[in-house]
């Protein structure tokens, strides 16, 4: 399938495009290692309204930053206990359940990253359920998901899924969950092969190894879309289905929503290169495009001069 960004984003969401499935409902998710984890408090749709407050929940859920001050604030949810995710076996618990899709997705994207890289280990997966405590701070449904080096862990809070898709109608349908997912991945991937090691941060900009990171996260996404069908159950069959044109477009609107300088025009200010952490949102919608359609070898951020990022 070819992927046109502009002319997939300019058409509005297919008839029953909410409810359309991801997963193969008879795919055998159970035994992923996800983790359920916190104190079950959670985004209280009546506690938050407005285009302000849309805003800074796309910023927190993805780009892991902690923009808790501008929200009001949640009960305090304390660390909280762990357990497994419930009824999470087959791809139609995947479908109907956001905690369940994320952890059948985990399956997935392991077995992808195997083939790809030797002596690949997975991260943990922690499902934030509320609030609870990591090696790089509170993970909550404030902060959004994140990467969590020391831990090799992903933690990601589905709440924002759920407010953002029922309420405000944002990109946050089953495909672009899984992008979130397959990005902070993609972080995982750039620590336990050196690449992170290789390319510490040296400050914001265009050009910075911040942004590099960050746009090769988003091409290692669209890598894994792009071959997202040839992952198996133990039974040989394919965790998941085909995505349609409109999820696809649903996965490259969000990584366009979370470009920096939509992210300041949004918020009122002017658009500042030198301050950008992730790239615009042409770069991310681009260096996703390119995983799609290129694979892993095409996703080489640190290797391209700045002009052409």
């Amino acid at each position: 399938m070819s992927l046109r960004g502009p002319h997939l984003l300019a058409q509005g969401p297919t008839r029953g495009y909410r409810e359309a499935m991801t997963f193969n409902d008879n795919a055998r998710v159970g035994g992923n290692t996800a983790r359920r984890r916190g104190a079950g408090v959670a985004v209280a749709g009546g506690g938050i309204a407005g285009i302000g407050a849309i805003a800074v929940l796309l910023l927190s859920l993805f780009t892991g930053g902690d923009f808790s001050g501008l929200i009001p604030a949640l009960p305090d949810a304390g660390g909280g206990g762990e357990s497994e995710i419930a009824s999470c076996e087959t791809g139609q618990d995947a479908n109907s359940n956001d905690e369940c899709r994320l952890a059948a997705a985990s399956l997935a994207i392991d077995q992808y990253w195997a083939e790809q890289v030797d002596g690949y280990r997975q991260p943990q997966l922690i499902i934030v359920d509320g609030q609870t405590q990591s090696q790089c701070g509170v993970a909550s449904n404030r902060t959004g998901p994140f990467y969590c080096p020391p831990e090799e862990a992903v933690y990601i809070d589905p709440t924002f899924f759920a407010l953002l898709r029922q309420q405000f109608d944002a990109s946050a349908g089953p495909l672009a969950q899984l992008y979130v997912l397959a990005h902070e991945y993609g972080h995982h991937v750039q620590n336990i092969t050196g690449i992170m090691d290789r390319y510490p941060d040296n400050g914001t900009g265009p050009d910075s190894n911040g942004v590099r990171t960050e746009l090769q996260a988003d091409c290692f996404a669209g890598a894994w879309v792009g071959q997202m069908t040839e992952q198996t159950d133990e039974a040989g069959v394919p965790f998941l289905q085909t995505p349609t044109r409109q999820q696809v477009a649903d996965a490259v609107n969000a990584a366009e929503s979370v470009g920096d300088d939509h992210i300041q025009q949004e918020s009122g200010g002017l658009v500042n290169p030198e301050s950008w952490t992730h790239g615009s949102s042409d770069q991310r919608e681009r260096w996703f495009e390119i995983g799609y359609q290129n694979g892993v070898s095409s996703c080489d951020t640190f290797g391209t001069p700045g002009g052409s990022l």
